[in-house]
């Protein structure tokens, strides 16, 4: 049985894409950038490091103009998420909430400082999420945090429920299993389970 579990956030808890794609295009125009971008390709993108995203939409940049877009950019973010939120996936809230009933639950994602607190805000799951971690935080990639993490926590049989490919990767690299949200923006490579609504991860039997 799984005695703990790990969520990635975007593609998994919600699709904030439509409101990010806001924020970040107004940091396009307030730093002079003509480039703009739209919420399917930022689902091609969210799941790597947020260093890795920014040189992809602003290739040849300098460290220093990438540390520029990230300060506006992350600014624009924080404003337009408290006050729209993303879209939260069905079932999301109550499925968490059950879960936490017999399991450990955190949150482990490639994000930027300050993120997963303001998702745990907005989407009211704060008191069912007893750590979280990113690299924002601790300067370390999405494995090594889930390990720290599950270790922090004391998990024996951690699980790591995720929607793209790299998420699995990370999760097989930190020793745990993986489910893999197919109602996300990627694909599994061999999940333990797959799911297609939050919901069905009440159905998994090792839950």
């Amino acid at each position: 049985m799984y005695d703990g579990i790990i969520f990635d956030i975007d593609g998994t808890i919600w699709d904030a894409t439509g409101t990010v794609e806001d924020a970040w295009n107004d940091a396009f125009s307030d730093l002079g950038y003509e480039r703009r971008t739209t919420a399917d390709e930022l689902k091609t993108l969210f799941g790597l490091p947020m260093n890795e995203i920014f040189r992809s939409l602003i290739p040849g940049a300098t460290d220093e103009e990438i540390s520029a877009f990230d300060k506006v950019c992350t600014k624009h973010e924080f404003e337009y998420l408290e006050k729209r939120g993303g879209a939260v996936y069905p079932g999301m809230k109550e499925t968490i909430e059950k879960l936490s009933e017999n399991h450990t639950i955190a949150i482990v994602s490639n994000c930027q400082s300050g993120y997963i607190e303001l998702v745990m805000r907005v989407t009211g799951i704060e008191q069912y999420i007893k750590d979280h971690l990113c690299p924002g935080d601790s300067g370390l990639l999405k494995a090594d945090n889930i390990r720290i993490i599950a270790d922090r926590l004391h998990m024996m049989n951690p699980v790591y429920v995720g929607d793209i490919a790299k998420d699995e990767i990370a999760a097989r690299q930190a020793g745990c299993a993986f489910i893999h949200a197919a109602f996300g923006f990627g694909e599994g490579i061999n999940p333990d389970y797959t799911i297609n609504s939050f919901s069905e991860l009440l159905d998994i039997p090792e839950i």
